[in-house]
């Protein structure tokens, strides 16, 4: 997942999307079992469910939705091969088949994978979905009036890198083939042994060719999930959905699909939203949010009563705020500067500025620390929650810096608790212990993005944050340190510029594996080997607190997304 400020539809924030970051085991929602808090637990069929959320779900479109594991809202309409597992915790953190029988059969070097298509599959209007369908709203994906979905597909499937989608290029992908209605294998040009994880994308929805409108396709999507779109307006600020008759649970183990209609309405203010939650009178007693957390003064308020801090739900999504070093403008072409920061940093003092120990976990490890990412604790600049002034002060001299040194933090001025001028002014104060004089240089959000992501102008020394496109090393760790994917002339991710030939080799052995097991142990082990590069400092992981309504039921979080999944809950 690249980073919320700069593709705003990524899981993080939403998830699914963006905002959506970890501790060691995480946890589903506090104080509750899986089937959620209130007398009776059990889960019923019907009523209606609403959503409030600030950002509106636009770009209904499945080629133009840049998902996680299928989305939150997208995966109540759109189906696709493959799936997130609709457990708590680290079971959720799993792919699981959706529209296909398996999660992919690959052949040896894992350049070829094969799905079968359950039984029974029927669209909205009853008739059979096929290969073809996915294979068309692959392929459509592509077409430059479509896109802002995942980059994936361009870069793995062969003769992808220049394809402009069916509405320019009628032959297609010959790189997809469909050999029946059931069967489809995909051609990629390299070994990838995470392409089930791919395959939860909503680019891999299938899509019936004669339905597609093109461009206005979002305002009635042809569903292939328990939900159907009856109302889309202004671009996806009040969605609403009712049930598709044709959908069924014999084909589907993951969506529980209990309400009869689900009323998504956005564009709210956060705090009108967790204050509707928290009152939860009329229709939002049935309410949650899939975007909105709670901040530290409202948190402060709900764990004052008990009622309310029943209806908290926390989550951890895979995601790390760190701080960045450009090695090629001085001194942070200095390791010994980049170890002495690193020694120097309060992590106790940053975590506060996040919001506090209830939102925010102290990180010491890039990848985030859950199992599925591979993640090994590691600690090579041990200096305690407070940081260890006396061994910064030592390196530094060691460095040519006896007397001290000053730098310029670049930061973004938008309130978000993660790069934020309180992060950064809390990262001023304990390196000051040190000798390190901290100028700060906050910029709007627009220009701080601009900025960080371009090798022109990337700053030496600037906050940062990432987060993973599915739960695994994988993308958390290439679009960062791989040398391949450094990019001069666009938008560029790997800010250390690190082109380590060892780094990059390891990556391709890794992608080779499809024992994901094993892989997420390389990962984590790839993952300690670059730290002591100290090329980023890594700071603290999010922890997600979202309030919901008192007639909600069936309360479940993943590891995979980090917040409520709305597919799983029941209304009163």
């Amino acid at each position: 997942m690249r980073q919320p400020s700069v593709i705003a539809r990524r899981v993080a924030a939403a998830s699914v999307s963006l905002v959506v970051a970890a501790g060691a085991a995480a946890c589903g929602p506090e104080d509750n079992d899986a089937k959620g808090a209130g007398g009776d637990s059990t889960p019923h069929k019907g009523g209606t469910l609403t959503v409030l959320n600030s950002n509106p779900q636009q770009d209904f479109d499945p080629a133009r939705l840049y998902t996680s594991g299928g989305g939150n809202v997208p995966s109540l309409v759109f189906r696709t091969l493959t799936t997130r597992n609709r457990e708590n915790g680290e079971a959720g953190a799993k792919v699981v088949p959706d529209l296909a029988t398996d999660t992919g059969r690959p052949n040896k070097d894992a350049t070829v994978w094969t799905y079968t298509l359950k039984e029974g599959l029927k669209y909205e209007d009853g008739s059979p979905i096929t290969t073809a369908d996915i294979k068309y709203g692959i392929e459509r994906s592509f077409a430059p009036e479509l896109s802002g979905g995942a980059p994936y597909l361009r870069d793995w499937l062969v003769g992808a890198a220049d394809y402009q989608g069916p509405y320019k290029d009628k032959k297609g992908l010959a790189a997809i083939e469909t050999p029946d209605a059931r069967t489809i294998v995909f051609h990629l040009n390299k070994p990838e042994g995470e392409f089930p994880y791919l395959a939860t994308q909503t680019q891999f929805t299938p899509v019936p060719k004669a339905k597609d409108t093109g461009t206005k396709y979002e305002q009635h999507p042809v569903s292939s999930g328990p939900y159907k779109v009856v109302t889309n307006e202004n671009d996806g600020e009040r969605l609403v959905l009712e049930r598709n008759t044709h959908w069924s649970a014999s084909t589907d183990a993951e969506r529980k699909a209990y309400p009869d209609k689900v009323d998504v309405r956005s564009g709210l203010d956060s705090s009108v939203i967790n204050q509707r939650l928290s009152a939860s009178q009329g229709t939002d007693a049935a309410a949650v949010t899939t975007d909105t957390n709670l901040g530290p003064a409202e948190l402060a308020k709900v764990t004052g009563d008990k009622e309310l801090a029943a209806r908290v739900g926390t989550g951890h999504f895979g995601y790390t705020n760190y701080i960045a070093f450009n090695p090629t403008i001085k001194p942070f072409d200095n390791a010994k500067v980049r170890q002495a920061i690193s020694y120097a940093i309060d992590r106790s003092s940053v975590v506060n500025a996040a919001g506090g120990s209830a939102l925010a976990e102290p990180a010491t490890t890039f990848l985030p620390n859950q199992k599925s990412f591979g993640y090994t604790q590691y600690d090579h600049f041990p200096a305690g929650d407070a940081g260890d002034a006396a061994k910064a002060k030592e390196l530094l001299k060691e460095a040519g810096y006896a007397k001290g040194l000053t730098v310029t933090l670049t930061h973004s001025n938008a309130k978000d608790f993660e790069t934020s001028p309180e992060i950064a002014t809390a990262i001023q104060d304990a390196l000051k212990k040190a000798g390190i004089t901290v100028k700060l240089q906050g910029l709007e959000e627009n220009d701080y993005s601009d900025k960080i992501h371009s090798v022109k102008t990337e700053p030496g020394f600037f906050l940062a944050h990432w987060g993973a496109d599915w739960p695994s090393g994988g993308p958390f760790l290439a679009p960062i340190f791989d040398g391949r994917q450094i990019v001069k002339d666009g938008a560029n991710f790997n800010t250390g510029l690190l082109d380590d030939k060892s780094v990059n080799t390891e990556i391709d052995a890794i992608n080779k594996l499809t024992d994901l097991d094993a892989a997420a142990k390389r990962w984590g082990a790839l993952d300690a080997m670059i730290g002591e590069q100290a090329l980023t400092v890594p700071l603290f992981h999010p922890v997600y607190k979202r309030l919901y309504g008192e007639d909600i039921k069936n309360v479940v979080i993943s590891d995979w997304t980090g917040v409520l999944d709305i597919s799983q809950v029941a209304v009163k």
